[in-house]
């Protein structure tokens, strides 16, 4: 009998939850654009293909004075990244569904959509800004060498040498399929981001030596489109990004962090130039936080910032004169913001604390926001936990802020188990919205009898380029004050069991999961890292991105291996205790698989119980539904065993 009401009970919080296939089958909301007539909203949502083990997406159109939503792909491969002409009447948007990712023209009424392009290479990005043409960046094709020493020597790749670079091509829009694009830069140079003026005459475009992510330094350089000639306007030892013209084609706006030694965790800002003559003016004022350049219009410069778990809307006057906030309620989180030519609507991917992400449009003039979609549906018949910003102070005093998952029925008398749930970045943040989970089943260890908390520790974005700066020469240590000075608070509530805690994260998440198994393993009874760091020399030699090391680190280890020892995981194995779940992309280039097995080693030489799972052919992300589904359900069984007690 006591079994029977055992599983009852089961079932029944079980039922509040989405389990792993159908948290990963809900559809998220990806991109949305409004038309310049400002009419019609055209989205995209995601789609998981079980049947392929892929990961898809749709486009749909939304009128936005009567509400009525149509879908218009229907391929079983993607659709996505959609562009309007500049007439309102036709989208383009990139698929894959013959094959490499093409360029697809559709009218809006009636009519299929036709494959524009049949580039070698496919296509990266592209923009409709002039009539009658698409501007689009592709790589350039494998060289006749290059097929030839593949030929004779097999297949083999010279390490920062064998680039592929991509360049800016236009194709003429037609009702005839498969158009032969020109190529409008060519050279020893990657174009990373490109823009086309408003008159169409000039290409505005940031260059670097090649597409290598530890290759710092960049160009501004300007093309006139006419005779392809080029010229560079502006370099940086930085990077550059977020080209916008201004209306009449005379400046361009972009993102930069100017000449200070380079560095992840600094701000940028906007600064605005002539395309002729004249310096740089930086028109972003003395917003603390690195803002996303929206559109430049005839009342300024909207761009978008963080401010802590929310996303604050600006305008900035082009020539200096001051920057504005806009005002919207300030427990909205908005992306992927897009404005009409007239500037009298907005479509916006958005969500209200507490609730989930749908499909958005307001009055530019107004906050007046009006759900295009109706995602929350798909929560219906689920209870997902309520989503609380709680904050605490850490060990050196510094404020932190994170996001307590609670059940619906909280008990603030009860001792709950807890399951912390680290984000990456460790520039990242976590929100107080609802997104269906992935990699961490959080809404299952909820209905489950556990609270979960996602700290926004150190370095997190939303909080200043002062406190992005807190973990620099302190990755893992000041990490871990924060993680475990939030633990303390909610034991100090009365609020959590501190015997039954658990840690999981991916990525920075899964390096601070990492050093929390080793360097504090007895405040944990088990933890998860997932695609983390385990030790920052054999990560430093082995990742694509070598200057996030050194500028966090301040050193390389030949400079100071002392800090790469005290920040490191391994170093402490010794201590470790409680078990350890390890998840990794076998082709991870980030985080690279040496880091999985030397944990994995050294807990099995100091007799930690550990569980190393291999996802094949991944890099640092789980990008299938069926292996996401693995991670998931792996993750679910692990702390259910190790912190509830469970012998599943």
């Amino acid at each position: 009998m006591r079994i029977l009401i055992s599983f009852a009970l089961a079932v029944a919080l079980y039922a509040q939850a989405p389990n792993s296939k159908q948290s990963l089958s809900m559809q998220r909301p990806l991109d949305a654009v409004i038309s310049p007539d400002g009419s019609t909203v055209v989205y995209v949502l995601s789609r998981t293909n079980w049947e392929d083990n892929a990961s898809e997406s749709d486009l749909y159109l939304a009128n936005i004075a009567s509400g009525q939503n149509l879908k218009l792909t229907a391929s079983r491969k993607s659709s996505s990244s959609p562009v309007w002409s500049p007439d309102s009447k036709r989208i383009a948007f990139l698929s894959n569904r013959d094959g490499k990712q093409q360029i697809y023209v559709m009218p809006i009424g009636n009519g299929e959509a036709i494959q524009l392009t049949n580039h070698e290479t496919g296509v990266n990005m592209m923009d409709w800004v002039v009539p009658g043409e698409i501007h689009f960046t592709a790589g350039e094709p494998e060289t006749a060498a290059m097929k030839e020493r593949k030929q004779k020597y097999g297949d083999l790749a010279v390490v920062e040498d064998d680039y592929t670079l991509s360049h800016v091509w236009r194709v003429k829009v037609s009702d005839t399929p498969k158009q032969k694009a020109e190529q409008l830069t060519s050279g020893a140079y990657h174009v990373s981001y490109f823009a086309i003026s408003p008159d169409g005459k000039t290409l505005a475009m940031v260059t670097k030596k090649n597409p290598d992510l530890s290759t710092l330094g960049s160009s501004l350089e300007i093309v006139e489109v006419a005779s392809k000639s080029k010229r560079t306007l502006a370099e940086s030892r930085n990077n550059f990004g977020g080209i916008r013209w201004s209306p009449d084609s005379k400046q361009i706006a972009y993102t930069t962090q100017g000449e200070t030694p380079y560095t992840s965790y600094a701000n940028s800002y906007v600064e605005v130039r002539s395309i002729t003559d004249g310096p740089a003016r930086k028109v972003s004022g003395d917003v603390d936080e690195q803002p996303m350049i929206v559109d430049w219009t005839s009342r300024g410069i909207f761009f978008m910032a963080r401010k802590k778990t929310a996303m604050a809307p600006y305008v900035a006057d082009p020539s200096g004169g001051g920057v504005r906030e806009l005002a919207i309620d300030p427990n909205w989180m908005l992306t992927q913001v897009s404005l009409s030519k007239d500037l009298r609507a907005a479509a916006f991917i958005g969500a209200r604390s507490g609730e989930n992400y749908e499909i958005y449009t307001t009055a530019v003039s107004s906050w007046s926001p009006t759900a295009l979609t109706q995602l929350k549906q798909q929560w219906a018949s689920f209870k997902p936990a309520r989503r609380e910003v709680i904050s605490w102070k850490s060990k050196d005093g510094a404020t932190i802020e994170g996001v307590l998952y609670k059940p619906v029925d909280f008990d603030p008398k009860r001792k709950y188990p807890l399951l912390v749930v680290i984000h990456g970045g460790p520039t990242g943040i976590d929100v107080p919205y609802i997104t269906p989970d992935s990699y961490y089943p959080a809404e299952q260890f909820v209905a489950k009898g556990a609270l979960v908390l996602r700290p926004n520790y150190r370095g997190s974005a939303g909080y200043g380029a002062k406190f992005r700066a807190l973990n620099v020469g302190n990755l893992g240590v000041g990490d871990a004050w924060d993680v475990l000075s939030g633990i303390d608070h909610l034991v100090n509530l009365g609020h959590v069991d501190a015997s039954r805690v658990g840690s999981m994260g991916w990525s920075q998440g899964g390096y601070i999961s990492a050093f929390l198994a080793t360097a504090h393993a007895d405040r944990f009874k088990a933890l998860s890292v997932g695609a983390g760091i385990s030790n920052w020399v054999t990560y430093y030699v082995n990742t694509d991105i070598h200057p996030f090391t050194r500028t966090y680190l301040k050193a390389t280890p030949w400079d100071d291996m002392e800090i790469y020892r005290k920040t490191s995981p391994m170093t402490y194995i010794k201590q470790a205790k409680a078990p350890v779940l390890i998840q990794h992309g076998d082709n991870d280039k980030r985080v690279p698989p040496p880091n999985a097995f030397e944990l994995y080693q050294g807990l099995k030489d100091v007799g930690v119980p550990a569980r190393l799972v291999l996802y094949k052919g991944f890099g640092h992300g789980i990008n299938k539904p069926k292996e996401a589904m693995h991670v998931m359900d792996e993750n679910l069984s692990w702390f259910s065993r190790h912190v509830f007690g469970e012998s599943n």
